[in-house]
């Protein structure tokens, strides 16, 4: 069975929030119960901010995120790509680059015009979907890639 891309639900919520804090937030203090709020806020929807979810039948497999807001106070910039991260025994069979399609397609579809993230590892793989460095700097004692991609000519 193929995966399937969805705005995340209620039942995602959860089990989406375990794996990014395992993915993004070991050793940072933040609490489970603090991102099942956040991703709830997100799959109430305000119409612009949205949470996807990658579906492999009914288990929740990956998510990536649209925000408003990223990393602050690093740059004043908006919107933002956030949150990719999809389960390790998932990986490699193009969910990232559809999660990554979804959030393109629907900022386009509300009018953005550009769109951000922030990375160090995934460079690449973003660079490979046609996204573009536009600056390296220190965050949190490491190094961080800005990365744009222009929706809309």
């Amino acid at each position: 069975m193929r995966p399937t891309i969805e705005l995340m639900e209620a039942r995602d919520v959860e089990v989406l929030a375990r794996m990014r804090l395992d993915a993004f937030f070991e050793g940072t203090g933040r609490t489970l119960e603090k991102d099942i709020a956040d991703l709830n806020r997100l799959s109430a929807g305000d119409s612009f901010e949205a949470a996807f979810v990658a579906r492999d039948g009914d288990v929740a497999i990956g998510t990536c995120l649209l925000v408003r807001n990223e990393l602050e106070p690093a740059h004043e910039l908006t919107p933002w790509l956030a949150g990719l991260v999809v389960d390790a025994g998932h990986r490699g069979r193009g969910i990232g680059t559809a999660l990554v399609g979804a959030v393109e397609a629907r900022a386009a579809s509300i009018g953005v015009d550009v769109l951000y993230l922030y990375t160090w590892e995934a460079r690449d793989f973003y660079a490979r979907l046609g996204w573009a460095a536009v600056e390296t700097f220190e965050q949190d004692s490491g190094p961080m890639q800005l990365m744009s991609r222009k929706l809309r000519l």
